[in-house]
């Protein structure tokens, strides 16, 4: 029997070199510095999904028609064409923001609400910050979480600094897999996925928002399975 270790929340923003990052553990001190990081780490993705899903063929093809129709029934008017173009685009670009937001609500209100309970005091989680030195002062730049369960969590970014970190604690806890879900639209992280022997098992549209934002926003939730390889082959989660 296997169990799950769920590395649910990476976020990394510094633009270092890898090798000058510091894997530290989380100190009670680190808890607005991270927050606000995860804040933004989560944010990021908005625009780049929005740009990714304006530009679909079917997308595109919507806001020609609408435009043409503002068009039309404006009597000719380039304006209202304009007008209605951006009303569909205005609406995409909600429905990614919205997919996001409601995952930096949920986690910020569950696992992130107190750190301290959910992971340091846990021995199945682990949670660490990466500090760089920026102007001779050690700064955190990203977090790193990992929740160890018997059922697959969500997750933000894995990324390389990190990875290495993650895949360790999970050996040492006796993990028999690391999932991973990553949305679409992050096609590094992805990448580094497979870099780390992550293999896509599965996708789904299942972003705990109204169904009809996720179909506008065509955002999928990709997951990843890494088989971890350990000689405790079991571990009783909690």
């Amino acid at each position: 029997m296997a169990y799950t270790a769920a590395s649910h929340l990476v976020a990394c923003f510094g633009l270092l070199p890898c090798h000058l990052y510091f894997i530290q553990e989380y100190t009670p001190s680190d808890k607005y510095v991270i927050l606000s990081l995860f804040r933004d780490g989560i944010i990021e993705h908005v625009y780049p999904s929005f740009f990714k899903t304006m530009s679909h063929p079917d997308h595109i093809g919507i806001a020609l028609s609408i435009s043409m129709a503002g068009y039309v029934l404006g009597g000719s008017s380039f304006f209202q064409a304009l007008l209605f173009g951006s009303a569909w685009a205005g609406l995409l670009y909600y429905c990614c923001r919205e997919i996001y937001e409601g995952y930096m609500t949920r986690r910020l209100s569950s696992d992130m609400a107190n750190i301290q309970a959910n992971y340091l005091e846990n021995s199945d989680n682990g949670f660490w910050v990466a500090e760089a030195d920026v102007g001779g002062k050690a700064k955190v730049v990203g977090i790193l979480a990992v929740m160890g369960k018997k059922e697959e969590e969500e997750s933000e970014r894995f990324d390389n600094m990190n990875g290495g970190k993650a895949l360790d604690f999970c050996k040492e806890q006796g993990y028999g897999r690391l999932v991973l879900e990553v949305s679409s639209p992050q096609t590094a992280a992805i990448s580094l996925c497979k870099k780390f022997g992550f293999v896509q098992i599965a996708s789904h549209s299942n972003t705990h928002t109204n169904r009809w934002v996720s179909k506008l926003a065509r955002i999928n939730v990709l997951v990843h399975l890494k088989t971890v390889h350990h000689t405790v082959e079991y571990c009783m989660l909690h």
